[in-house]
């Protein structure tokens, strides 16, 4: 069988048996999904690659730590993704912080499928940077990579009713922000 016709979960336990070629179809399903993910988190492009290749790197370093009785890989690999995030800024705190602006990473970012007016999304983006860390990460798994509550429940460690609650209230956040720019 194909590695193509093969469900994530199934991939990922070949990975772990040791045939980590098999890899290199997981990485082609999920590399454009992951720097998405990592952008719209920090807004740095560069980070962003950066953080994508951390991530399949860990993947290989850690594939023993997958069970598929605990869940789905794509919880997983968000889990580990958040991880590399939260591991990334950790180490970037000794760098002053420096206010980025949209322009500096707007561009075509591989994977999107809707269209905008760019300065639809050039406000959406300026309303996102204005939110809080965890409430932006907690739109994007919804919203921009169309993570179900139950996978974000798994990824986040709290309740499915929580989650409801925390994207409600960053969903009215974010709409505060949006429609009282200037």
């Amino acid at each position: 069988m194909l590695a193509t016709q093969l469900t994530d979960e199934k991939i990922m336990l070949r990975v772990k048996d040791g045939h980590l070629a098999d890899l290199a179809e997981l990485f082609e399903r999920y590399h454009a999904r992951m720097f998405n993910f990592f952008l719209k988190l920090s807004f740095d492009r560069f980070a962003s690659e950066d953080m994508v290749q951390t991530l399949f790197y860990r993947l290989i370093k850690y594939r023993h730590t997958f069970k598929p009785g605990d869940g789905t890989f794509k919880p997983w690999i968000y889990q580990a993704a958040r991880n590399v995030h939260a591991d990334f800024y950790r180490q970037q705190r000794r760098v002053t912080e420096r206010v980025k602006t949209v322009e500096e990473y707007h561009e075509n970012i591989p994977g999107e499928e809707a269209v905008y007016r760019d300065e639809d999304m050039e406000k959406l983006d300026k309303a996102l940077l204005q939110l809080a860390p965890a409430q932006r990460e907690i739109i994007l798994l919804s919203r921009y990579q169309g993570l179900k509550y139950e996978e974000i429940s798994k990824i986040m460690e709290i309740s499915v009713p929580a989650i409801k609650v925390q994207v409600h209230r960053a969903i009215k956040q974010l709409r505060g922000i949006y429609f009282n720019q200037q």
